[in-house]
């Protein structure tokens, strides 16, 4: 068989269901293997957009997700969407055409080498450039991609390599080993617990990563410790559990500033340092921090790690658990920080203004969405407000890239967790600016027949830039456009398309949409002049 069938036969072995992609001159013998296999590749209107879908995709399974492009532009497009699940930690495995061997050495059309372009945003990456090879590049880079922490690598298969005879057979997967860490390193993080007068926990992404959400939840009621979540690590807690302090990472003094400036003890679990940096909630470096997760923390001066609990983060958490103490909850600050979130997420619930607040848009899309619906924020000034204000019950269930966070990888995202979850009501929520930036994708859920919502906010500019201008200089520049018709884009895609024209139109809007089994598409108008006064509110808190 050619190359290309044994290499189709290769990601079959690894459990592949879709390749997301761009296909080229370059890469059509891989795309002619793929017509006689049970892979259904999803043709994407951008590169970017497939690799946003593959991050998602393998997010939300657990499996590496697998994204293709040609060489050159093809190569390029796709690599911010691959640096996207690298720094999110979403396992992937991209795969790229390229030029021949025999014209590798010199200037070359479309030839870029793309082994040193990938290498600063993968775990790995390798060239095919022997027939025989393909079996161990192909398990290699599902294995690298599927190790903690999760991540992408990148296979490059020149063109005249694809086409070559070769026998050989896939690789079987194998079982990744589990370490834990020792008695003795759970005994001393007992030990510190127990000493610590306001002990707080910071949980993130690695928890759902490890579907350790059972474990963390029992630790969390035998300790009695609240627990403040990153962005990405949303739902580790459900947010009506009284430890929930809810969510961290906005920038300023908020509420939950407050919590870590109280606490004399910092327990991380599964948390990413790229998403939230120490120096935002460590400011001064002097609050001792157990680091539990999978690897070694990163060298920070914010960080101090007192103790590392090293391993597989479901059999840590149980150990742990078993080891602390049951302590009464840290009411004296805890319970003041969580009412104030609550009271202020409520307060804008019956809010009529128009255009609306986000605080409403957020109120009345949590309202609708049940426990484990999906809502996925796009990058922009909307991201701030649901990370703060959308509140969950479960992991993986508002989605929020914190690492690299690109722009317009909510739409290409909505239709890859509705692949994985199609029994769930999956909301993308963008802003007119991210949304223009793969909106074609309308036309993928579509051609899919996926029932996504996009929930559009629209503020005709980049409003999140102006916020930090505003902020800094008290004006701003440069930051407006024009928009098109988007309910006529959107069913010209043959979206259900609606125009919120009153805040009360918004609640029954998104009622609809999750009964119509279609995607549907909501132009909403948002009123960001509550940025500014979210600032000056975050400034003036006391704790």
């Amino acid at each position: 068989m050619k190359v290309a069938e044994l290499f189709v036969k290769c990601l079959e072995q690894e459990g592949v269901q879709y390749v997301f992609g761009v296909p080229g001159e370059e890469n059509i013998d891989l795309m002619d293997a793929f017509k006689d296999s049970a892979i259904d590749f999803i043709v994407t209107r951008h590169e970017t957009s497939a690799a946003f879908m593959a991050g998602t995709y393998g997010r939300l399974t657990g499996k590496p997700g697998v994204c293709l492009a040609t060489l050159g532009p093809g190569a390029t497009n796709l690599m911010t969407g691959v640096a996207n699940a690298n720094m999110d930690h979403a396992p992937l495995v991209a795969i790229t055409g390229q030029a021949g061997l025999d014209r590798q050495h010199k200037i070359s059309h479309q030839y870029y080498d793309l082994i040193n372009m990938y290498e600063p945003v993968t775990k790995w990456n390798a060239q095919i450039k022997s027939a025989s090879i393909t079996p161990e590049v192909v398990r290699k880079a599902f294995q690298v991609a599927g190790q903690e922490k999760w991540g992408a690598t990148h296979i490059d298969l020149p063109e005249d390599i694809a086409s070559m005879e070769v026998d050989g057979e896939p690789l079987q997967p194998a079982d990744r080993p589990h370490t834990e860490a020792r008695e003795e390193i759970i005994t001393q993080a007992a030990d510190m617990i127990k000493e610590a007068k306001h002990p707080l926990i910071l949980a993130g992404n690695g928890i759902a990563r490890q579907q350790a959400t059972e474990e963390m939840r029992a630790l969390t009621e035998k300790s009695q410790i609240s627990v403040v979540h990153s962005f990405m690590g949303k739902g580790a807690v459900p947010w009506t559990d009284d430890l929930s302090l809810l969510t961290a990472g906005i920038g300023g003094k908020d509420y939950i500033t407050c919590g870590f400036d109280t606490s004399d003890l910092i327990i991380t679990v599964g948390f990413d340092m790229a998403e939230y940096p120490p120096k935002n909630w460590n400011p001064e470096g002097s609050t001792q921090i157990i680091h539990v997760d999978t690897d070694e923390a990163e060298t920070d001066e914010h960080y101090p790690v007192a103790l590392s609990v090293l391993g597989d983060l479901k059999a840590n958490l149980k150990q742990l658990t078993k080891a602390v103490e049951t302590r009464e909850p840290d009411k004296s600050w805890a319970t003041n920080v969580r009412q104030q979130v609550i009271d202020e997420y409520q307060s804008f619930q019956a809010d009529d203004r128009f255009p609306m607040k986000p605080q409403k848009i957020i109120a009345d899309l949590r309202t609708v969405l049940g426990k484990n619906d999906i809502a996925i924020s796009d990058v922009g000034a909307h991201k701030m407000w649901m990370a703060r204000m959308y509140h969950c019950y479960e992991p993986n269930t508002c989605l929020i890239s914190n690492g690299l966070a690109s722009m317009g990888v909510a739409v290409p995202s909505a239709i890859a967790a509705k692949m994985a979850n199609p029994d769930r009501n999956v909301v993308a929520v963008c802003g007119d600016g991210s949304f223009q930036m793969t909106g074609a994708e309308l036309e993928t859920a579509k051609r899919l027949e996926l029932p996504i919502i996009v929930l559009m906010w629209r503020d005709n500019g980049y409003g999140l830039i102006e916020w930090h201008q505003m902020k800094k200089f008290d004006r701003a520049s440069y930051i407006k456009f024009g928009n098109p018709d988007f309910k006529q884009l959107a069913t010209s895609y043959g979206f259900e398309a609606m125009s919120i024209e009153t805040a009360e139109d918004l609640k029954p809007a998104l009622e609809k949409a999750t009964t119509m089994n279609k995607p549907v598409f909501i132009d909403c108008p948002v009123d960001y002049k509550e940025n500014m006064k979210l600032t000056e509110k975050l400034g003036d808190i006391i704790c």
